[in-house]
């Protein structure tokens, strides 16, 4: 039932000797998807004991440099390790021209397909979903087409109550019918209302990564509720003018859409190399929103299960 983020390269444009550019894993439940994958991606992730053969998906945010240089070595390195199952890489339009042309001049085999993903939308949109998961692409503000993404657990199956279980001599097949939802009428006419004889185990998890963008009114809607939220806050109050100026947001301004938006916790990152110490961003951030931490590398951060009282 793992939910966790794991941060890994948490450094803005120019690394530093002890900050990478980004790059984050997100395990649901054992799958992991890579977030942004910076220069130096691989290495954090086998620093860190992630198995890179595991990589389900993967996210670009927008492509800039520091956001996807680390992908090709990447992709060299699970070539040359024989990975076989597909990998699904989702970025802005034009990313398809750049990986054929790494993938036509520096991979000399391919063991494995690359499925590309375009994202293109101006809105919102859900751009995979199966069975247990949504994850939606959030159009930002940067100086070029940038995405954020929003993870979300699906509701669920119902459990039966142990009430019903010891009270009414279920059958296998009324079991079934109950925990799918529906009620069951028995042959004497008693009616067994699933709305009674179930209940929703625990509250769906989410998870918010908010790349390089300015604020905008519409962004907390956007992320209501989350239960952890990643904002970039590659600049501190000393520099509000310079963030507006380059797109980018403040460690206040990434607390206060925290706070706009009731989001359960907050994990702040993508700091300019300015800041040798980070930790004054944490307390600009602090003070609008309490419940902030600093992003680091090999840091993980877990969302617990939300068991919901019966």
């Amino acid at each position: 039932m793992n939910f966790s983020l794991t941060t890994l390269g948490v450094s803005s444009a120019s690394p530093t000797t002890d900050r990478y550019p980004s790059a984050h894993i997100l395990n649901i439940c054992g799958r992991l998807f890579l977030i942004d994958c910076g220069e130096g991606a691989q290495m954090l992730m086998k620093r860190h004991g992630i198995s890179l053969m595991k990589l389900e998906r993967i996210f670009l945010s927008h492509l800039h440099g520091d956001h996807v240089f680390g992908i090709f070595g990447l992709l060299s390195t699970l070539s040359m390790s024989g990975r076989t199952e597909p990998l699904h890489i989702y970025a802005p339009e034009g990313f398809d021209g750049i990986l054929d042309f790494f993938r036509g001049r520096f991979l000399e085999r391919d063991s494995y397909l690359v499925e590309y993903h375009p994202l293109t939308s101006g809105g919102p949109d859900v751009v995979f979903e199966d069975d247990a998961l949504t994850v939606t692409a959030l159009p930002l503000r940067h100086r070029v087409p940038t995405y954020g993404f929003l993870f979300r657990e699906k509701e669920p199956g119902l459990n039966i109550r142990k009430s019903a279980l010891s009270g009414h001599s279920l059958s296998v097949d009324e079991i079934l019918a109950l925990k799918s939802g529906r009620d069951v009428e028995r042959p004497d006419g008693t009616l067994l209302r699933a709305s009674d004889m179930t209940y929703v185990p625990y509250a769906p998890r989410s998870f918010a990564y908010i790349s390089d963008t300015a604020v905008f009114d519409t962004l907390p809607d956007m992320v209501r509720g989350v239960d952890l939220l990643y904002h970039e806050a590659t600049f501190g109050d000393d520099c509000a003018e310079k963030a507006e100026e380059m797109f980018h947001s403040t460690a206040r301004q990434a607390a206060m859409t925290a706070l706009s938006a009731g989001a359960c916790r907050l994990v702040i990152g993508h700091f300019s190399s300015r800041y040798k110490d980070p930790s004054v961003l944490l307390q600009q951030a602090r003070d609008a929103f309490p419940d902030t931490d600093l992003a680091w590398e090999g840091l993980e951060f877990e969302v617990p299960v939300k068991k919901i009282s019966l």
